[in-house]
């Protein structure tokens, strides 16, 4: 069986996703690279400004001719984006309602990725830094509709405050099954949201591990343990973020480094390392 958590019937989370964003016209390429390679989680947004989600879908399809793959294999992670966070090249109306926004934006994606459903359909990002608004409460509400209706299994939230989450469970809204964050060790690996996420059985989701924290990943800490195991400290990261319970993301257009992140699973840190690399900083 591959390794992972099951949240749904015949569907394993994988323990490390290929993120797609910034990879303009190699996206393909790369995304195809990625499942020859292993990866068996690939994270995408319908946001031209920041991704290619059409050439993913050509990643994939070239994957599926030659074999590499199948549909049911993969765990295939797109995201709304609220117009804020788009360019010009829109994948909605922008003059509809959110609801069909929401409802245009994954019958886009899905077109784009050449499949019937996705399996993880995210909010990419709140409407305000200042809370949970109206317009996040209905766009989740589209999002669970989208969800019910089989064109995606289960919904997340992303770039959000636990004030975000505070609000969200205050109203009353459908838990995500997923959070995901830019991780930052100086706020303790995002450790409040992290809290939040495990006592209530959602898996947290982190991107930018190794960019968002270059001095940790330099540090000596991190470097003696690369060395006493014949590791790169991306692995030594990597193996710490899912030994705290981080699903981590990466995005490397090297082919060689994408071995690493996937073998950094078979790393195994001690409990006293992976204490010393949650308190290097925050």
């Amino acid at each position: 069986m591959p390794s992972g958590q099951r949240l749904v019937p015949d569907l394993i989370v994988p323990e490390i996703i290929y993120g797609t964003a910034w990879k303009e016209d190699r996206t393909a390429a790369l995304t195809e690279l990625a499942l020859r390679i292993g990866f068996r989680g690939i994270d995408t947004a319908n946001q031209r400004r920041h991704y290619f989600e059409a050439g993913v879908g050509e990643g994939l399809a070239s994957a599926y001719r030659s074999g590499v793959v199948a549909r049911t294999d993969l765990f295939l992670q797109t995201k709304f984006t609220y117009q804020r966070g788009q360019d010009h090249r829109l994948p909605y109306d922008p003059e509809a309602g959110l609801s069909t926004q929401v409802a245009q934006s994954l019958a886009s994606s899905l077109e784009h990725l050449g499949t019937e459903y996705v399996d993880s359909y995210v909010l990419h990002g709140p409407s305000s830094s200042n809370g949970w608004t109206n317009d996040d409460a209905e766009v989740w509400a589209a999002m669970c509709k989208e969800r019910d209706g089989g064109r995606a299994r289960l919904l997340g939230v992303s770039n959000v405050s636990l004030n975000h989450l505070e609000q969200m469970t205050a109203s009353h809204a459908e838990a995500p099954a997923f959070v995901q964050n830019r991780c930052f060790a100086r706020a303790g690996w995002d450790r409040d949201i992290r809290s939040f996420c495990k006592g209530r059985s959602i898996i947290y989701q982190g991107f930018s591990l190794l960019t968002a924290n270059v001095d940790v990943v330099r540090h000596p800490l991190i470097a003696g343990l690369a060395t006493e195991a014949s590791v790169t400290p991306a692995q030594v990261v990597f193996s710490f973020a899912g030994a705290v319970g981080i699903l981590p993301l990466t995005g490397t257009s090297s082919g060689d480094h994408m071995k690493q992140d996937l073998s950094s699973r078979d790393l195994a840190l001690s409990p006293e390392a992976v204490r010393a690399i949650e308190s290097l900083a925050g």
